[in-house]
Order: C-alpha cells, then structure tokens, then sequence
C-alpha cells in the first residue's frame, strides 16, 4: 500500500495534477504546492497512431496505479492484458478513424465521465471498440456470448 508523499502518514487519495505525487489531503497539497519540488511531467502523449507504431516504445510508460483509485483496485485488469490491446492490428485499425478519436476526445475531457459514457456507447463505432477491447481482455467470456447467439 502506498503512503502520501508529502506526510508519509496517510493513504493517498489524490494525485498533484502537475507532477503527480500522491497526497492525502488538502493540508498536505497545500505543503506541497508551497515546496518547490513541484514540477511538470513530461507529456508522453504519444503522437497519432499508425499500424505500425507500438505503445511500449514511449519514454514513460504510465503504470496501472495512474489509471486506478483505491476503490477501483477490485477491477484492475492485469498489466499483461492490457499491453495486449497496445499490440493489437485490429485495435490500431480502429483507432485510425477520426470519428472514433473526438469520440474518445469528449469522453476523456468530460466532466460527467459516466454520462458521457453511456453517450458514447450509443454510437456503433464505439461499441465496436468496446467489444473488440472486451475480446482481448476477456476472450473467453466474450466467445462464450457468441456462441449463445
């Protein structure tokens, strides 16, 4: 279990948007933000994807715990599962349509991430990334569906 970087005492709740430590509270983002170790990460924002591009070749790779809350740790997906979607043809595919990146673009930047969600899986497009994201995590439940049809 990790503890706030700032005390050292708490479990943290938060990361620093700017250089992301992890805090637990607003006592100790304030002292953090007050000390001059505070710096930006760099943006490893890889650039446009192309079929031949792969994600693992970026400088920093983001780990599951940049992804994850505490709460959320009951549904994490195994780091080798999800390197899997980075080496997938058919996912790169996909992500080479415009329609599908603002589509990704508004749910990444909404407020309401959740309604924003069910918005986008309105669109075929999306369901489809979905679905083909599903049968890399979980193929076998996903076969299973598909036979039952």
């Amino acid at each position: 279990m990790q503890l706030c970087v700032v005390c050292s005492e708490q479990v943290p709740k938060y990361r620093c948007p700017v250089c992301r430590i992890r805090y637990c509270s607003l006592g100790c983002y304030k002292k953090h933000k007050n000390d001059d170790s505070c710096q930006p990460v760099k943006d490893t924002t890889p650039p446009a994807p192309s079929p031949d591009s792969c994600q693992s070749e970026a400088a920093e790779p983001w780990t599951v715990d940049d992804l994850l809350d505490e709460d959320s740790q009951s549904d994490r997906v195994p780091l080798q599962k999800l390197q899997l979607l980075g080496e997938s043809k058919d996912l790169k595919t996909l992500l080479l349509n415009p329609h599908l990146r603002n589509l990704l673009r508004t749910v990444d930047s909404a407020e309401d991430k959740s309604k924003a969600m069910k918005e986008a899986m309105q669109e075929p497009l999306f369901v489809e990334l979905a679905n083909q994201c599903l049968q890399i995590i979980e193929p076998t439940e996903i076969q299973d569906v598909d036979d039952d049809d």
